[in-house]
């Protein structure tokens, strides 16, 4: 990403009251970033929970999920533009998504930075 021009804060929460941390931030426009690890967040193609435990791990993985829809609603009410991607994700594929993202987020009267050009 930072290879497209993007700058960017790195594990930060991006409301200071919200007791949440977000792996990529953009405090300017005001998008946060959340890369999911498949077995923690409930990949519905990569998460196989153990057989042993299993009612601790499934309550613990749930968990997250409503931990994670809670925060993306909490901030979207606040008025950021969230981002979920999971781990597995082309990593190439999603710096274009956040770029892309990130460009339309800048708001109207702010100038848009210059995010440099993809590559071929």
């Amino acid at each position: 990403m930072h290879a497209l021009g993007l700058r960017y804060r790195v594990n930060v929460r991006p409301e200071s009251g919200l007791r949440r941390t977000a792996d990529i931030v953009f405090p300017r426009p005001r998008v946060a970033i959340f890369i999911d690890g498949c077995y923690w967040h409930g990949c519905e193609d990569h998460c196989r929970l153990p057989t042993t435990n299993h009612v601790y791990w499934s309550t613990k993985i749930g968990g997250n999920k409503r931990r994670d829809a809670e925060t993306t609603a909490s901030l979207a009410a606040k008025g950021w533009t969230v981002l979920r991607y999971w781990a597995h994700e082309n990593p190439v594929t999603v710096a274009e998504s956040i770029r892309s993202k990130v460009r339309d987020a800048v708001p109207s009267n702010v100038p848009a930075p210059d995010f440099g050009q993809s590559s071929p």
